[in-house]
């Protein structure tokens, strides 16, 4: 079987953090979004892959290449402009079925049947499981789908018992849906799909063609997983997951050593014997953690990062190559790569800082403030 990637959008739910970073790479627990995606269609068999780019294209090519460090052969389909999710399908249709430049992979393509997954989202959905029921109900198209508590913010999908798609609400109130299964952008689909969807306009699998299929009465099928599932497309849902990661309700295995319980340490970080780790934490490669530094709980480091002496950071998200400097205070926190935190400089609860910015010492930065990448914040002005 083969897949496809939607990684062509801008995250604009993620800014600041996606202004110079494609929402597909923002890091989770060290590794971009899109890699863990990569990992869970190779553990089930997949490994011929196409990746729709747009927003910052270089960076996802640069990184994955074309995908034999990770596993998989990796395509990309290259869109002058957003196409909306099935538009963005549509034009990628050669790459998805045509057999040019798969053969080395030595698997045949089973019956055309494929995958689409969203590369934002953070899952260990099973998809074996998925691909059988949709094969078993002989579905052209099947959701996969995840019982919510808040519905409001979700596609909410209808079903009989069967698993038949019925319809749809989208974020409808509590008290006024008929489903508390939501749409988690992980499809299956046979190549009649590509019928059902215009070539002109931005189409959208959940505002066009899935209400479409419904008319027509089609094989359209929803499956309920089990497994973890959650979209990271917001600041509060990526911080969320991560609680979640570290909490063990995702099951996703974290690289490095367990220390202790819950308290990571990956390859090459050096710990001062007097600095205190507080479970459960994540610690990237080759970082140092100084005197009397405190790591709180629910926090992930990135590689090459410094934390020095007195230093404080907890329930944060910390990017790669980040310096903190002496006495300085992180708490429930987000701060991207290659930025300094000078000596004595606070960040309150719900701050974002983006790449390349510079917080001078003794600086405060009040809580829920987004700064932009390459922002020096001065200690004059920092109390905002």
């Amino acid at each position: 079987m083969r897949a496809m990637i939607m990684a062509a959008g801008v995250g604009a739910r993620l800014e600041p953090l996606t202004i110079n970073v494609p929402k597909p790479m923002v890091p989770v627990v060290n590794k971009p979004a899109m890699e863990h995606i990569i990992s869970l269609l190779r553990r089930h068999g997949i490994t011929e892959v196409v990746a729709n780019l747009w927003y910052l294209p270089e960076h996802i090519e640069g990184y994955f290449g074309d995908g034999h460090d990770f596993g998989i052969k990796l395509r990309y389909s290259y869109e002058d402009e957003l196409r909306g999710t099935a538009g963005g399908m549509l034009f990628a249709k050669d790459l998805i079925l045509c057999d040019d430049g798969w053969e080395a992979s030595g698997e045949g393509h089973e019956s055309g049947t494929f995958i689409l997954m969203a590369g934002d989202a953070l899952t260990t959905a099973n998809l074996t499981r998925l691909v059988e029921f949709h094969k078993s109900r002989n579905a052209l198209a099947t959701i996969g789908l995840k019982r919510v508590d808040d519905v409001s913010g979700f596609g909410i999908v209808v079903t009989d018992e069967n698993g038949k798609v019925l319809r749809f609400q989208e974020k409808p109130k509590s008290l006024e849906a008929d489903s508390d299964l939501a749409n988690t952008m992980i499809y299956v689909f046979e190549p009649e799909i590509f019928e059902y969807i215009p070539s002109s306009g931005k189409p959208d699998f959940g505002r066009d063609i899935f209400p479409l299929l419904v008319r027509e009465g089609v094989p359209f099928y929803g499956l309920a997983q089990d497994e973890y599932w959650c979209d990271i497309g917001t600041l509060e849902k990526y911080h969320a997951s991560h609680r979640d990661i570290l909490d063990g309700k995702v099951g996703l295995a974290l690289p490095g050593e367990e220390v202790r319980r819950d308290v990571f340490v990956c390859h090459g970080t050096e710990l001062h014997h007097s600095a205190t780790l507080c479970p459960p934490v994540f610690i990237g490669e080759h970082v140092t953690i100084g005197k009397d530094a405190t790591i709180g709980p629910y926090t992930v480091i990135g590689d090459r990062c410094r934390i020095d002496e007195r230093a404080t950071v907890s329930g944060s998200i910390v990017w790669n190559n980040t310096k903190v400097g002496r006495g300085a205070n992180l708490v429930n926190c987000v701060v991207g790569s290659d930025c300094y935190l000078a000596a004595g400089a606070s960040l309150g609860e719900g701050v974002v800082l983006s790449d390349e910015c510079v917080v001078e010492e003794d600086s405060v930065i009040r809580s829920n403030v987004k700064i932009d990448p390459g922002r020096t914040v001065k200690r004059k002005v920092a109390r905002w």
